[in-house]
């Protein structure tokens, strides 16, 4: 017979296994997980507690993202042996880009976007410029605008391949 913390501990991983299936709506080849935006799993009174941190403080998708991870929840309660989900934001700690698994970068890159590099103290601009293109891995690029299609991302060319491409930009 196991134990009601190794339950629970199963249970906790089996929640994890089912966060990793939702996508970041911004980039939907990239889970919440390898985003890094999770940042507790537990359970109380039977209850799914779940925190997650925003990429951005006024990041458009929170509630998207929190309705998201509910149903994706709800949807497997019986299966889980649960008897609700409860996801809250946390602004406690912080979003980082070093959240990002090293998956979540490898994504990215076949998606097309530059995966942000580590941040070992202050971002600087040479990391928003000194890019690596996505599609040929050529160093030869420039950043066109600090600005792409969402605020944590930069537009670049590559001069090599001559393809346009975002950057998701390191954030500490």
């Amino acid at each position: 017979m196991m134990s009601i913390t190794s339950d629970i501990e199963a249970t906790k991983d089996k929640i994890w296994e089912e966060l990793a299936h939702v996508k970041d709506p911004e980039i939907p080849v990239l889970s919440i997980v390898d985003l890094g935006m999770i940042t507790h799993v537990g359970i109380d009174n039977n209850i799914a507690q779940i925190k997650m941190t925003p990429t951005f403080a006024a990041c458009p998708a929170i509630e998207m993202l929190q309705a998201n991870i509910t149903k994706q929840i709800k949807d497997r309660l019986d299966k889980l042996k649960l008897a609700d989900v409860n996801v809250s934001v946390d602004y406690d700690i912080q979003w980082n880009s070093n959240r990002i698994s090293e998956e979540g970068k490898k994504i990215l890159k076949k998606f097309g976007l530059a995966p942000p590099p580590i941040i070992d103290g202050e971002v600087d601009m040479d990391m928003l410029h000194n890019v690596e293109c996505p599609h040929c891995d050529s160093h030869n690029t420039e950043m066109k605008s600090t600005f792409g299609s969402t605020l944590c991302r930069a537009i670049h060319y590559c001069n090599d391949c001559k393809q346009s491409f975002e950057q998701f930009k390191p954030v500490s």
